[in-house]
């Protein structure tokens, strides 16, 4: 099982759109997918038509080891599942302080389910807490969603320490392997600049030892589109709600990267049926 945390202290920069739409765009190729939604926002879940009521059980009872993931795992489509936040999970940060172990929960929990699914896809909370600890305990992977203006790399430091130190205390395996530049406006001068100190940056980064030392700036930009906006409201991925939007097209073309296999400039549904075929 390949395992991926989308992860961004900054909020605001496409960390849940890409999350849920990379996961739709890789199940629609035929692979099991699952979303783990670690924010207390819950973004994650509602934008895949999943809301839990208070009191329902979600991941917040998996951390609490009230429930397991098979208890809360709700199916979301065709070869996507989700395991759902609520807002309770803001309670985890406290109730986990004192906690032996609690950057291992999560891990252990999925420990079961590893065979289950080809992709496992977590949506991190905009912080660096106990939560998202879980998520790096637990990965392989790291993949960090950039909006592309002069503040993009405000912070940046302080995440890359954090995933370095869990690599070198937690989790031996883990290293941020992908960059994704979110609401990419291509005709603008700004995101051009951006773009370039990004690649720059992670270029001059790439020193032996550090995680990060072989993260790859995604050819694929995701670009500013309503549509992507509008879809969550609708309980949807950009491919049921509008599948011939730029959106779709660049998700769809993220995902192939993802996969490694190679961009194509067509439309997305038939993008996804051709490697379902194949």
């Amino acid at each position: 099982m390949r395992s991926i945390a989308i992860l961004n202290q900054k909020g605001g920069v496409g960390k849940t759109t890409t999350a849920v739409n990379l996961a739709s765009a890789i199940a629609r190729t035929g692979q099991k997918v699952c979303v783990v939604d670690l924010d207390p926002q819950a973004h994650a879940s509602l934008h895949l038509g999943i809301g839990v009521a208070s009191g329902s059980e979600s991941i917040y009872q998996v951390l609490m080891g009230d429930a397991s993931l098979a208890d809360v795992c709700h199916k979301a489509g065709d070869n996507l599942w989700c395991i759902p936040a609520h807002l309770d999970l803001a309670a985890a940060e406290m109730e986990l302080a004192g906690e032996v172990g609690r950057e291992m929960i999560l891990r252990d929990a999925l420990e079961a389910h590893e065979e289950e699914y080809d992709y496992l896809i977590i949506d991190c909370p905009p912080s660096l807490g106990v939560l998202t600890l879980n998520a790096l305990a637990c990965v392989g992977e790291v993949f960090l969603p950039l909006q592309p203006h002069f503040l993009a790399l405000h912070g940046l430091s302080k995440l890359l320490r954090t995933v370095d130190i869990v690599s070198k205390r937690i989790n031996p395996t883990l290293r941020l392997s992908g960059v994704v530049l979110c609401l990419f406006e291509s005709g603008t001068r700004l995101a051009g600049e951006v773009a370039g100190d990004v690649h720059e940056f992670f270029g001059q980064g790439a020193t032996a030892g550090k995680t990060w030392s072989e993260a790859e700036v995604f050819q694929t930009r995701i670009r500013r589109n309503i549509r992507l906006a509008e879809a969550p409201s609708f309980g949807q991925s950009i491919f049921e709600y509008d599948p011939h939007s730029n959106g779709a097209e660049d998700y769809a073309n993220l995902a192939r990267e993802v996969m490694g296999l190679g961009l194509v400039a067509e439309d997305p549904a038939s993008t996804v049926a051709e490697t379902a075929a194949a």
